[in-house]
């Protein structure tokens, strides 16, 4: 029997108003446990103000390799109470909690009264006044390290590596502030993970968009026009310094409308592009993505999804661009819509969208959301995957050349401007096979039967979906979901419970024969995801096959899904 993870794993949260270091601290601590061994998910919520205001650094430490956030918290170290009670539903905590608190920042909120956790007061703001220059998110640091048993040197040398460009008079306010935290540690007792004896193996540390950012570079991007949009800002703000160094060119648009034609401007004259964006972006893109199909030019567009309609929250996760990703697009517009599965996904995920445009010469639409792109993960180094991506294109001088010419695969020749006798017209009305524009049925048939054959006719291979176990019982999810789908099966196999995971991450276009194939025995399918429609379940109905007992589970963000509900809904399907 194997050990759940929720039993070898810790999680903290550190909350305060804006300009306390929460944040910072967080990352730190964080890098501090990593650089001892452990592994570690950090997750982010602030409000929707765009600077300032509450936030909270949510960090999960682990032995194993973790990348969903737990069940509860262990320790919530509050920096000041200013609106905590705004992350109430994101911070569980029960009487097994130690709730860390300044007496002087006023009267605790009734939240954190009723838990039932233990709490202990620490005159954190009075201890880092003792300091010149001191710092109460460093005493914070300090405080943690004791309690968990970090060394301190270890927070010593995170704050160096995060600070040291600075004045040295400031890091060693940092290191006295630590030093001093540490000694006014409360002596509660709390679960404390092993260190590895020996130093550990190199990690890699990323956020989800810096991990999109960094497969679509291994994808051979080399042009990105980009609007900046939470919480999809940072893949343009960390491709911006890595894209020039592999030869490639990042703008910023005026809006996400000059943005999305960019780039398809760019990928007509040969250079695969990507732009990012959220929800409120995508339905600005959606005429220009038509347009793509119509024209057979290869693009991504990373859809960082937060809670909508509308503005929504634009700082919270939700699963709920499904529908407009898949369906948005008005007419018979054949594209591909891909899902990473994890933080460290977003990688592999956004290399093979850059691969499967560039190949099928259509829009990729890759449906990342915020509880993946913001939250940074420490992971084992990803396995190198490479891909054999190459755009068909004219070679050479042509005569009579048609651009849009059916082929038994649907996939034509692209001729890149500037070739001999490439000149062709790529615009969105229907046209023939050389691009000249036509009103003809056969014209129209044509063309929207070469555009699907693409799809129906590639063979997409391992990657559209991660399977794991067996059982009559499977649960079937995707996206940010999989994650703690993953954990709770893990732990229902733990106990005793057979049952299948499948993870989709490719979405569209749908794949019935795999998916009947790894149905096969199935007898009870659980369709998780977060959204309040339930947009997944009904498109699994609308294109597959699915067994007679199908059960949906649907909840809307922001709040994540937890391994432990996830687990409970597995036990409920498993005996009922």
């Amino acid at each position: 029997m194997t050990t759940p993870l929720s039993s070898t794993s810790l999680s903290i949260a550190l909350t305060g108003s804006g300009g306390a270091g929460v944040m910072t601290a967080g990352q730190t601590l964080l890098d501090a446990a990593t650089n001892c061994g452990l592994y570690g998910l950090m997750t982010r919520s602030t409000g929707p103000q765009i600077r300032g205001g509450e936030a909270a650094a949510m960090i999960r430490l682990s032995s194993k390799p973790v990348q969903s956030p737990g069940d509860r918290f262990d320790i919530l170290l509050a920096l000041d109470f200013e609106n905590v009670q705004r992350f109430a539903a994101e911070l569980p905590l029960d009487g097994a909690s130690l709730i860390i608190a300044d007496p002087a920042a006023g009267e605790m909120p009734a939240f954190l009264k009723e838990c039932g956790a233990t709490v202990a007061l620490v005159p954190l703001a009075k201890l880092a006044k003792s300091v010149a220059g001191g710092r109460i998110s460093m005493v914070a640091l300090g405080v943690l390290a004791r309690l968990i048993g970090l060394p301190e040197a270890a927070i010593i040398a995170a704050v160096a590596a995060s600070i040291g460009r600075k004045k040295p008079e400031a890091l060693e306010a940092s290191d006295k502030a630590v030093l001093i935290g540490a000694g006014a540690a409360p002596e509660v007792a709390i679960p404390r993970l092993a260190l590895p004896s020996e130093p550990p193996q190199r990690r890699w540390s990323m956020t989800g968009n810096e991990a999109t950012g960094f497969g679509a570079l291994k994808g051979g991007v080399k042009f990105v026009g980009g609007y900046p949009i939470t919480p999809a800002t940072e893949i343009l703000e960390w491709m911006a310094h890595a894209l020039p160094q592999c030869g490639g060119v990042l703008m910023q648009a005026e809006d996400e409308l000059a943005s999305i034609n960019m780039i398809i401007g760019a990928s007509y004259g040969g250079k695969p592009s990507l732009t990012a964006t959220a929800g409120p972006g995508l339905s600005l893109m959606i005429e220009s993505l038509g347009l793509a199909v119509a024209s057979e030019i290869p693009l991504v567009v990373v859809d960082v999804m937060r809670s909508g309609p509308s503005t929504g929250i634009a700082t919270k996760s939700e699963q709920s661009d499904l529908n407009i990703a898949v369906y948005g697009l008005h007419g018979d517009a054949p594209h591909i819509v891909t899902a990473p599965l994890s933080v460290a996904d977003c990688l592999l995920t956004a290399q093979w969208s850059v691969h499967l445009a560039e190949t099928l010469q259509t829009p990729v639409i890759m449906l990342s959301d915020q509880s993946l792109g913001q939250a940074r993960v420490v992971v084992d180094r990803p396995a190198d995957v490479v891909f054999a991506t190459k755009r068909l294109v004219l070679d050479g001088p042509a005569e009579g050349y048609e651009r849009y010419i059916p082929t038994e695969s649907g996939v034509s020749p692209m001729a890149i401007p500037g070739c001999p006798g490439g000149q062709y017209t790529a615009d969105g009305l229907t046209h023939n096979a050389r691009g000249t524009p036509s009103s003809q049925a056969k014209d129209h048939v044509g063309q929207l039967d070469k555009r699907q054959r693409k799809l129906d006719a590639f063979d997409f291979g391992e990657h559209w979906a991660e399977i794991d176990g067996e059982g009559e019982l499977a649960v079937v999810t995707w996206g940010s979901s999989s994650e703690p789908l993953r954990e709770a099966v893990a732990d229902a196999r733990a106990g005793g419970l057979r049952v299948k995971l499948i993870a989709l991450r490719l979405i569209a276009p749908a794949q019935p024969a795999r998916l009947a194939a790894a149905l096969e025995g199935v007898k009870r399918v659980l369709v998780v995801e977060q959204n309040h429609a339930g947009q997944f379940w009904r498109f699994l109905r609308a294109h597959y096959d699915l067994p007679d007992d199908v059960v949906p589970i649907h909840s809307p963000g922001p709040l994540p899904i937890r391994p432990g509900e996830a687990f409970a809904h597995i036990q409920k399907g498993a005996h009922a």
